[in-house]
């Protein structure tokens, strides 16, 4: 493993996805309270899927779906792996279909017509009423590239990864550069961790793939040095190096708890592209304040503005039975010996 080596970095993709869409808020191209249906026609009236007397039936939502629930993963929208709705999902080559339900690398067409698509397809709770993972960060995406007039890589590099000077981070990695891509490794029933197959659940199309769907919830690759600048633009109030990506307000809107207790009643909520610490120990040793995420392969990071901190953790483990995910902020903030 080089210093410079490339991770695919799964649901860590959602940070930049969503610090893309606020941008557009600010510039006022998008309204956190706009409805998603403005940006994608099958999002103007959706549908929720219950369990009744007689089986599942799909019902009208009793509200839209706005660019806010997006963010915050209060949509209904989940992965469609859940037995009520993944017989629909795998028919549309999403859920089942699409490896853990989150890949779509491999899809021969724009993301917005993947989107279009899952629009029509019903989802799992009404809007605002529950934290529902899945893939609200990928409609997002769509949106930004419908705001915005351009494909979300190209949004992102231009207005975002440039800037930064993340020269390593984007949604395929050029023939040349494959040696730099980490392999996928996996844990296996008896306790070894061996080498993933080829495909959507394991080392993924991201060199020799069709190169067209750009998922704004799952789809980039990066480096530890380029995603941890990304954090520290952030941790600094979305400005890093003379360039400024967000306004601080902006950035305290991100960080900052929008759900209550939707997303856990233990001192964790989720703000607008972060899961966030409201509560001194409700999240290992992180100060109050702090927040992060990661991703499916295994990697993962926090930033904690009181210890003045970032963290980045990259590895390439799906799916990871081990418990480095837990021990290596411990192992951070014990050697810290001041406390901020």
């Amino acid at each position: 493993m080089n210093a410079d080596a490339i991770f695919r970095i799964a649901s860590q993709t959602k940070a930049l996805t969503s610090v893309a869409a606020l941008a557009l808020v600010e510039e006022g191209r998008v309204g956190l309270n706009d409805s998603v249906g403005r940006f994608i026609p099958t999002f103007a009236k959706t549908t929720v899927m219950i369990r009744g007397d007689k089986g599942p039936t799909a019902v009208a939502a009793r509200r839209a779906i706005t660019i806010r629930d997006l963010l915050t993963h209060t949509a209904g929208i989940s992965y469609g792996t859940g037995s009520i709705v993944a017989s629909q999902y795998q028919a549309n080559g999403l859920g089942p279909a699409a490896g853990y339900g989150w890949y779509t690398a491999d899809k021969n067409e724009p993301i917005c017509d993947t989107m279009e698509r899952l629009g029509s397809l019903p989802f799992v709770a009404q809007p605002g009423e529950a934290w529902v993972y899945g893939y609200n960060t990928d409609v997002l995406g769509c949106v930004v590239e419908r705001a915005s007039g351009v494909p979300l890589d190209e949004f992102i590099r231009t207005r975002i990864t440039g800037p930064l000077g993340m020269k390593d981070t984007q949604f395929f990695l050029p023939p040349a550069e494959r040696g730099r891509l980490a392999a996928v490794y996996a844990s296996g029933p008896d306790g070894k961790i061996v080498r993933a197959p080829d495909g959507a659940r394991g080392q993924g199309d991201y060199v020799d793939g069709p190169r067209r769907s750009f998922s704004g919830g799952a789809g980039l690759l990066s480096t530890a040095r380029d995603y941890a600048r990304f954090l520290e633009m952030i941790r600094n109030g979305g400005a890093l190096d003379g360039v400024r990506i967000l306004a601080p307000r902006t950035v305290k809107l991100m960080t900052t708890n929008q759900v209550g207790t939707l997303h856990s009643s233990t001192g964790l909520g989720h703000g607008l592209g972060f899961e966030t610490t409201d509560r001194f120990g409700a999240n290992g040793l992180d100060s109050e304040g702090a927040f992060g995420w990661g991703g499916a392969y295994g990697s993962v990071y926090r930033v904690d503005p009181d210890a003045r901190l970032v963290m980045v953790l990259m590895i390439q483990l799906i799916p990871d039975a081990t418990d480095i995910r837990t021990k290596f902020p411990t192992l951070v903030y014990q050697a810290l010996l001041e406390s901020r």
